[in-house]
């Protein structure tokens, strides 16, 4: 075992030879046993994020190891749905889940994968082509947490749910890591949606990394203040994002030392975080360093 699931040094990824970069020098480390968020806008990059951890994207330059090895050795210990959810249409639930005991020999927990299935109602003798979206993401989730993971990798998994089947599998996946230590990464450009279920961000946002961390670390390293404008001199701080309004001044910051309590300082929140983070896409990034960057 590992203490580190995943860990990227210059991560860059670019279709084509003339195609833009979808990822460009991305840095982080997501410590396992973590529930991470990677959060961002459509086309931030969320998705060639995860299929590069999944080992089916090579990288154009720099690294990204999945529980200490190359993704594409670490495969059988990482669980992956797509944000498409690709399951083949022909087969019934059942056939489906007996494919995914065939594949994964050793590791397959059948008794997790009827469970997630079952408690959607669904009729093992149905065809997948007949499944709603939601069904066919619970099936997809069965197969995955039915490989028993290490590291579980979920794109937008949670689009297709109405509010119930989204809590009920949330809870689902949180037991998972609570009773196997599974690391568990979500994307959705939904903050809410991951707000109070994980406890790690990768923020992403034009193709970079704008904010990675422990939830909790990154809210106490910022500060929402308002102040008069005429006496608010923010020059000392990292400023993330400003408005003016009349005469009063709001600013989100990163503080570089005490901040007086005429400013009326208050935690953010996460949406808040992200959401500056987005709108301001020259404010500095707030990424720890990576081991490499450390002994270098």
């Amino acid at each position: 075992m590992t203490d580190t699931a995943m860990a990227a040094t210059a991560l860059g990824k670019r279709f084509g030879r003339r195609g833009g970069w979808a990822l460009r020098d991305c840095a982080f480390r997501l410590p396992a046993g973590r529930v991470c968020a990677v959060v961002g806008p459509n086309g931030a990059g969320k998705s060639t994020l995860l299929a590069l951890a999944a080992g089916l994207l090579a990288p154009t330059e720099g690294s990204l190891t999945v529980l200490g090895a190359d993704p594409a050795s670490a495969r059988a210990r990482v669980g992956y749905v797509a944000q498409n959810k690709p399951l083949y249409p022909q087969l019934t639930v059942a056939e489906t889940l007996l494919v995914g005991a065939d594949l994964n020999p050793g590791r397959w927990d059948a008794g997790a994968a009827e469970r997630i299935v079952s408690a959607g109602g669904l009729d093992p003798k149905a065809r997948i082509r007949t499944l709603s979206g939601g069904q066919r993401t619970r099936v997809a989730l069965a197969l995955a947490l039915g490989k028993r993971p290490e590291l579980l990798l979920l794109d937008e998994p949670m689009a297709d749910l109405d509010p119930l089947a989204r809590h009920e599998l949330m809870g689902t996946l949180m037991s998972q890591a609570a009773q196997h230590g599974t690391t568990i990464v979500m994307s959705s450009h939904v903050v809410a949606e991951l707000e109070d279920s994980c406890d790690h961000l990768l923020l992403v946002g034009g193709g970079r990394i704008r904010l990675a961390g422990e939830i909790d670390d990154l809210l106490a390293a910022h500060a929402r203040v308002s102040a008069p404008r005429e006496s608010a001199d923010l020059t000392a701080h990292t400023v993330v994002e400003s408005r003016v309004t009349g005469r009063q001044l709001t600013a989100l910051l990163r503080p570089s030392g005490p901040v007086t309590d005429a400013w009326r300082p208050t935690p953010p929140s996460l949406e808040e975080l992200v959401l500056a983070y987005l709108r301001n896409p020259e404010a500095a990034p707030l990424v720890p360093a990576t081991p490499e960057e450390t002994a270098a």
